[in-house]
């Protein structure tokens, strides 16, 4: 389960980079967030 919180939270935190240089500001910030609460050593939200 952990190594699907760091994929997950590595796609989300790539994502939220990608739609910053998109000049998505507040999408890429959102994603870069939820991005770091998901993956472990964040608040993970599954434990």
């Amino acid at each position: 389960m952990e190594i699907l919180l760091w994929i997950l939270a590595v796609v989300l935190v790539v994502s939220g980079v990608l739609a910053l240089v998109r000049s998505q500001v507040l999408w890429g910030i959102v994603l870069i967030v939820v991005g770091l609460l998901v993956g472990p050593g964040g608040v993970s939200l599954f434990s």
